[in-house]
């Protein structure tokens, strides 16, 4: 029982942020949204990740009733700001030292939540390449992986707020049909080391999302 109103508290705290964002990324991004209705029961979402601002980007194309618990790099913990929403909305992980209790604690969230968000390259920086936590996380637990890709029209993400004027570009959010993992995996080798099989359904998943 605590655990559920806890959840529900968590709930009911996530839309009214979500409510109160809304309209200040429909105005600075002149924010659209397309395939709304790809959006499964339950699921993972597995988005590209090049700013801090996707996170808020998913959470708003999805609406205040989606709660979404992401998976979120440990460090973000000791920003006094995201530290607070880490622990309400998401599941901190190792991302360098990626181990059992962390794939455990993903597992976990992923079986209590309705959606789960996940930016396989864990991290902002270009050129870093995706992890297969996502594909394992479906595979074990059968769920559909959705693809989304958040296309910007301008330099995203936005200038510095230190930097006048700001420029915020258009973005899109573009929800693709979930896919199955068995989809992802037709053709696909039987031999393969469960390693080389994971990767390369790591990749094929991203480029689903680019060809959303």
């Amino acid at each position: 029982m605590p655990t559920r109103l806890a959840d529900r508290a968590r709930d009911v705290l996530y839309a009214v942020l979500v409510l109160i964002l809304w309209p200040w990324v429909k105005l600075l991004f002149r924010f659209s949204v397309d395939g709304n209705h790809h959006l499964a029961a339950r699921g993972i979402l597995v988005a590209p990740h090049r700013s801090y601002w996707d996170t808020v980007l998913l959470g708003v194309a999805c609406g205040p009733f989606r709660r979404i618990t992401f998976l979120a790099r440990h460090g973000l913990l000791k920003n006094p700001l995201l530290g607070p929403l880490v622990l309400l909305f998401a599941v901190p992980i190792d991302r360098e030292s990626f181990g059992v209790s962390d794939f455990r604690r993903s597992v976990a969230a992923a079986r209590r939540a309705r959606l789960v968000g996940i930016f396989p390259e864990g991290t902002t920086r270009p050129g870093a390449q995706p992890k297969a936590g996502a594909v394992r996380i479906a595979e074990l637990l059968d769920l559909p992986l959705i693809p989304v890709n958040i296309v910007p029209h301008g330099p995203y993400p936005p200038r510095r707020f230190l930097r006048i004027p700001v420029r915020f570009p258009r973005i899109e959010v573009r929800i693709g049909a979930p896919v199955p993992v068995a989809e992802l995996s037709r053709d696909l080798a039987p031999e393969l080391p469960r390693s080389d099989r994971h990767r390369a359904l790591t990749g094929r998943l991203m480029d689903r999302i680019r060809a959303v």
